[in-house]
């Protein structure tokens, strides 16, 4: 049985905690593009964290959604914005995780019984900030969690090994400055396998590689479903 397998047998028997808050019955999810088909986000924008901050907060606003969401497997061009993601042979811009696009301090929480793998500031521009990264056993699979672009006060007290348990708050969302100088969110990406790396995972790949890496990296909605339910896009 394939560790994809696996985990969708042990998702479809056990029942989860929420990533973050959201109520069905008064919140919205706004699907957000962020493909080269999305043609309001000019140069001008990608460049200025700030710009870039309130064209999301115009978006979630007018569509009165709690959060932007989206991401997994898209083939991004807003990663031009930062040379992080640039390669001799071939730009990285293929997504591996779901972004969940809300307010700083926005609060983070476990979604079942886990432990510290690692964490880390990955203080590049368009780096993921501050990350954390739990390690979670699911009968015989062991799967990893990457939250990044965390408020750097969420790495405060940490230690590899420590467990966190399923429902607790252990972090937030960051403000730019502790975020990898991004707008307000949550980068929430699964892997099978960290090959080695510690505080750190690839969230973006090259697309020649796309296959390699999703086959090591589930889609997010796998755990965010128990969360939004029917409000997934």
């Amino acid at each position: 049985m394939s560790p994809l397998q696996k985990l969708q047998n042990f998702l479809a028997n056990n029942s989860l905690s929420k990533v973050v808050d959201f109520n069905l019955s008064t919140d919205k999810l706004l699907a957000l593009d962020f493909t080269a088909s999305n043609t309001e986000l000019t140069t001008e924008i990608l460049a200025n964290t700030d710009l870039f901050s309130n064209w999301v907060n115009e978006k979630l606003t007018k569509n009165a959604a709690k959060y932007g969401i989206g991401g997994y497997g898209e083939h991004r061009t807003i990663y031009s914005r930062s040379i992080h993601f640039d390669t001799v042979e071939e730009p990285r811009r293929l997504h591996l995780g779901t972004d969940i696009w809300g307010r700083a301090e926005t609060p983070v929480y476990n979604f079942y019984d886990a432990t510290v793998h690692s964490f880390k500031f990955n203080d590049n521009f368009g780096d993921y900030g501050a990350t954390i990264i739990l390690k979670y056993q699911f009968d015989d699979l062991i799967l990893y969690a990457l939250y990044g672009h965390l408020s750097l006060a969420s790495l405060i007290g940490l230690t590899e090994g420590q467990f966190i348990p399923a429902g607790k708050q252990f972090a937030s969302f960051g403000v730019k400055e502790e975020n990898g100088y991004w707008p307000p969110h949550l980068h929430f990406q699964l892997m099978f396998d960290m090959e080695g790396k510690i505080g750190d995972y690839p969230g973006v790949c090259q697309f020649s590689k796309r296959s390699i890496y999703l086959e090591n990296c589930p889609d997010p909605a796998l755990i965010l479903k128990h969360t939004f339910t029917s409000a997934l896009p």
